[in-house]
């Protein structure tokens, strides 16, 4: 499980880029509940998503020329300038070098072998997200690649995560964790892009989960918000109710009410 108390390898921080901030802003707070609270004019149009007095999410203007609007997962680093050389060595790309971020963090974007992109956050200041797998926060993030293993070989050696399988019908699914964590510790999972009709005809991604309280009702006001459904609300026996959502300007993420065991 997702939790605030942020180690190597585990995501620790969630951002997107968009066209439009004030649309985007309705859509999520529509969806979510959530609040735009810019960060002055010297973070150049950077502000972040607030559920309440916590920080959930951050956002970016993203001129049009400069690409798709799409969610970024970062992931704990303690030197990104060494994890910049760990990708690199791995056969991934250096997108954006690493940077300081005013004295909250340093930051660095990548690309793995297959193309997906993500970043890392070396925290200072600013620890990470405030809040994870709470209702209307982060839970969970899935890669979709063609190759499943040679992505577990790649994350293993950039933050040394550890994985494992979890069979089910037709398959197995990677779930993964930061070292020496047990399997409660586990904050995502691999998916084989052709296993996945929704993601078959994409390029390697990561997705990004948020907790809902209604699979069903968070679907019908991202609809109603101006979203797109990518896949239908499903149910997956001991994981939950989930479903797969774009905003209205394409960014992709997912939303589930979890499965969580019952207790005596």
């Amino acid at each position: 499980m997702l939790t605030t108390r942020y180690v190597t390898g585990a995501p620790n921080w969630i951002d997107f880029g968009t066209p439009d901030i004030e649309g985007a802003s309705t859509f999520y707070g529509g969806l979510f509940g959530w609040q735009f609270l810019s960060a002055g004019p010297e973070a150049g149009g950077y502000g972040m998503f607030r559920l309440g007095e916590k920080t959930v999410a951050g956002c970016m203007a993203l001129p049009e020329e400069q690409g798709d609007s799409a969610w970024s997962v970062y992931f704990q680093s303690p030197d990104a300038d060494a994890t910049a050389k760990s990708v690199e060595q791995g056969g991934g790309s250096v997108l954006s070098e690493p940077m300081d971020v005013f004295d909250l963090g340093r930051m660095a974007v990548f690309s793995d072998p297959a193309g997906a992109s993500f970043a890392t956050w070396q925290p200072r200041q600013n620890k990470g997200l405030d809040a994870v797998t709470d209702e209307n926060t982060l839970c969970w993030a899935e890669l979709y690649t063609a190759e499943p293993a040679a992505a577990v070989a790649f994350y293993g050696s950039v933050f040394g995560w550890e994985s494992s399988e979890m069979p089910f019908a037709g398959g197995s699914y990677a779930m993964v964790k930061p070292s020496g964590g047990g399997d409660d510790a586990a904050f995502g999972g691999i998916v084989p892009l052709a296993s996945e009709p929704t993601e078959a005809q994409t390029g390697a991604y990561w997705l990004p989960y948020f907790e809902v309280a209604d699979c069903d009702a968070a679907v019908a006001k991202a609809q109603e918000l101006g979203g797109k459904v990518r896949m239908a609300p499903m149910d997956m026996e001991g994981v939950g109710r989930f479903a797969k959502l774009a905003d209205p300007y394409g960014a992709r993420f997912a939303v589930i009410k979890s499965a969580y065991p019952e207790t005596a």
